[in-house]
């Protein structure tokens, strides 16, 4: 088989998790060398590919007890390979790999704690009663690694027992979620609650940001009202980012301009998407407006054409819509997107030229001159020098 291994000893953070495909158990034979004692589902690694990548699998010393990731044309592997040291062995040493077989472009970094902590319950058993070097490798693991992979791909945790000179032990293997960090948050961004706030003791910076997200207010602004550091408050939201609760939306304002993305195509088919659409854009709960209406403000939404624009055109309240909320709920579900402004200041001896080089939005410029859009945008306009991009 042709194929590109890349061997890393870190966690990988890159494409979207999936199910585990495979749990084979290897190890090192005297006479044999690097062989798999036991699959689930049998077969599904071959010989001949475990025999191209068994040097990577049952390592060499420097990498023992490493979380190692073999990554391949068809699979990822995903071990943790473990040496036990003892006379009674051939050679004074035991060697064996516990690994996990996932898609190629897979994420695997969530089970990393996993094939860690299966590992160590194998050693606690073998240093027992020699229950992987016995000889009954296959009969003593499939039903265990059987096991494992099946509740973890349908429940996301599994519970082992095992009995011991002590008595009987359990080990509770879980899958721990790994998010990646969000991105910074800006001074100019605007929270929005996707979710309940859920009920727990907050932090007392957080106590206070809260009752000022209302998906209106910009991060500056929420410092202001709530009388807390702006540094503080980025730190608060972020966190609240992180843990699904809170998303950033742009700042509104009836001068923005939005375009609709494919997914407009989406709110014509999905009834789903329509109900929760009408329910969040209505202007009052005791008459939902109708979903024409709503589609063809969405599609309306063109290069140049503001909020205010639209607001004259169609006369949202008429329609029993609310305007704001109709370019929140757009925004939130990838509906529409924001067309930005960029102004270019053209003079390059100009001392301005740092703030207009194009790298910063309008946005974020008011906010950091404490300006209005209409203000900055009426000034910029008499200003020949400065040109105005829109991406």
């Amino acid at each position: 088989m042709d194929m590109n291994s890349i061997v890393r000893s870190r966690a990988e953070y890159s494409g979207k998790e999936g199910p585990i495909r495979c749990i084979f158990f290897c190890e090192f034979h005297p006479t044999a060398g690097p062989i798999i004692s036991c699959q689930v589902p049998e077969n599904y690694i071959s010989k001949e590919l475990f025999d191209s990548i068994s040097v990577y699998i049952i390592t060499k010393a420097e990498l023992q007890r490493s979380t190692i990731t073999v990554t391949l044309q068809d699979y990822k592997i995903l071990g943790f390979p473990v040496r036990i040291n003892d006379r009674k062995y051939a050679r004074n040493a035991y060697h064996f790999n516990i690994c996990f077989v996932c898609d190629c472009n897979a994420r695997t970094v969530q089970y990393e704690s996993v094939v860690v902590k299966l590992s160590d319950y194998l050693v606690a058993m073998e240093m027992e009663r020699n229950f992987l070097s016995e000889g009954k490798t296959s009969a003593n693991l499939q039903p265990i690694l059987t096991q494992v992979m099946n509740d973890l791909n349908t429940k996301g945790e599994c519970a082992l027992t095992s009995t011991l000179t002590e008595g009987t032990t359990a080990t509770h293997l879980k899958i721990c979620r790994i998010r990646l960090d969000p991105s910074p948050v800006m001074d100019y961004q605007v929270p929005i609650f996707i979710k309940e706030l859920p009920e727990q003791q907050w932090d007392l910076t957080t106590q206070q940001v809260t009752p000022y997200i209302d998906g209106f207010n910009h991060v500056a602004r929420i410092a202001a009202l709530s009388d807390v550091e702006n540094n503080l408050v980025k730190a608060c939201v972020q966190n609240l980012v992180y843990y699904g609760v809170v998303a950033m939306v742009p700042l509104f304002q009836y001068g923005n301009v939005y375009c609709t993305t494919p997914k407009l195509k989406e709110l014509a088919q999905d009834l789903d998407l329509q109900s929760r659409c009408l329910n969040y854009v209505a202007k009052s709960n005791i008459q939902l407006p109708c979903i024409r209406d709503v589609f063809r403000m969405y599609a309306a939404m063109t290069r140049g054409t503001t909020v205010r624009d639209l607001c004259m055109r169609f006369n949202p309240p008429n329609l029993r819509i609310n305007e704001r909320k109709l370019v929140q709920f757009g925004v939130l579900e990838g509906i529409i997107r924001r067309v930005n402004k960029y102004p270019v200041i053209l003079n390059e001896q100009s001392d301005l030229q740092k703030v207009f080089s194009g790298l910063c939005s309008l946005d974020e410029i008011c906010c950091s001159m404490g300006a209005s859009s209409q203000q900055l945008e009426d000034q910029l306009e008499r200003d020949h020098s400065v040109v105005m991009l829109w991406k």
